[in-house]
């Protein structure tokens, strides 16, 4: 896999080498067992898989590549480029300004932007609508356009649905910008409609049934389907694709349940003319790190630790997982651990900051899952390994107990 250049100061010498050290062990990716680094009184589990992933990593290495390659230029980026605030500080403190918000909300107008400005698609992607008004403002898109890969996969397979004479579900956040890139391309040759989670799509096979009257559907489904959509034309052929940040059980639960929905009322023999198998639209990085997830929590843990933005969809599924069996506290950085005693964490369902005391079990062993979003870099991660570490006495040295478990492992 390509090689990205990125800032030294996002890489890590404690994460990194453990890292290093699994893709050297395991090159196929075929083992999930996290590696265990004992340092006397506190143990950390770390994942094999989480943090930058490719479309992370390419977005950063183009970011700071338009930032040397266009001195005295004015550059922006449509908006945040990847969910990391310390990430977006930085390009801020480096002079590129942010035209919108996670939300589309407007920070710089359209029409201060001239021909001669640079203008960053972030690794979401933008809309085609957004992006047919830079063009015609004469703004070059292609050079510094970040969007990853993965996410133009799900487009694709989108475009190639709609080909097929399939409506397109798509399982994502609606209002999450890369949803609304992804449905911007998607109702361009099909008509689309969003789902969040199991609850929306049992609410929409309901219309596939015939079991809620279909005038309901525009009131269901407000702001979430595409211009012209007929619930009584629209949902007799499907298929899903998703938000790449979501968590990939549930969109291949989700998937499983209208082909079963599809199967029951228009039998066995012809299901392939009324749904579409689109499994390959996951996210490499996303499912690996969830796996990643789901086997680190196969192991006796106290707490669970999970670093990365507030706004980070990706990050807050990993939350998600790691709460169904431990307490876990989603922090932003090293910052938000005051002490042994006092952590602020994000609650992300609510959107609130929370503290909570005595987070740290006073014990003679602690055992702490250690892990983060795939927009979180692991000098963040070192960062909050080394702050819980000086709350206690007689640690093993780093060096020391990071080359015992690479050895182990």
């Amino acid at each position: 896999m390509k090689q990205f250049e990125i800032p030294e100061y996002y890489r890590s010498p404690i994460i990194g080498k453990l890292k290093n050290a699994r893709k050297l062990s395991d090159p196929r990716k075929q083992d999930f067992t996290p590696t265990l680094v004992d340092f006397g009184p506190v143990s950390f589990l770390i994942p094999r898989h989480f943090g930058f992933c490719y479309g992370v990593e390419n977005a950063i290495e183009l970011s700071y590549k338009a930032l040397d390659e266009n001195p005295g230029k004015r550059i922006f980026l449509l908006s945040q480029m990847i969910h990391n605030p310390e990430v977006n500080r930085d390009l801020e403190d480096r002079g590129i300004r942010f035209i919108m918000d996670t939300e589309g909300n407007q920070f710089v107008d359209w029409d201060e932007l001239q021909p001669d400005d640079i203008v960053m698609i972030p690794a979401f992607g933008t809309t085609v609508e957004i992006r047919a008004m830079l063009e015609a403002k004469g703004i070059e898109m292609q050079k510094y356009n970040t969007t990853c890969p993965f996410v133009e996969k799900v487009w694709k397979r989108s475009a190639k649905l709609g080909a097929d004479e399939f409506t397109v579900i798509i399982h994502g956040k609606h209002q999450h910008e890369e949803t609304r890139a992804t449905f911007s391309h998607s109702y361009q040759g099909a008509p689309s409609v969003v789902v969040k989670d199991m609850a929306e799509s049992e609410l929409l096979a309901d219309f596939i049934r015939g079991s809620r009257p279909l005038n309901e559907f525009e009131t269901a489904f407000d702001g979430k389907y595409s211009p012209g959509f007929d619930p009584a034309i629209h949902l007799t052929k499907v298929g899903v694709v998703n938000q790449t940040t979501m968590l990939a059980t549930e969109t291949q639960a989700i998937a499983d349940y209208f082909k079963r929905v599809m199967t029951e009322k228009y039998g066995e023999g012809v299901v392939r003319k009324h749904f579409a198998d689109t499994r390959d639209t996951l996210c490499y990085a996303t499912n690996d790190n969830q796996q990643a997830t789901l086997g680190v929590l196969e192991e006796e843990a106290d707490l669970a630790i999970v670093v990365g933005g507030y706004n980070s969809s990706n990050t807050s599924h990993i939350v998600e997982l790691c709460e169904e069996k431990l307490k876990s506290y989603f922090i932003k950085s090293e910052t938000e651990i005051q002490s042994p005693d006092l952590i602020h964490h994000f609650n992300y369902p609510e959107k609130i900051l929370e503290h909570t005391n005595g987070w740290l079990p006073k014990k003679d062993h602690v055992r702490i899952v250690l892990t983060s979003g795939a927009s979180c870099p692991d000098s963040v991660v070192d960062r909050v390994m080394q702050k819980v570490l000086s709350f206690f006495d007689e640690v093993t040295p780093v060096d020391e107990a990071v080359g015992m478990a690479i050895r182990e492992n």
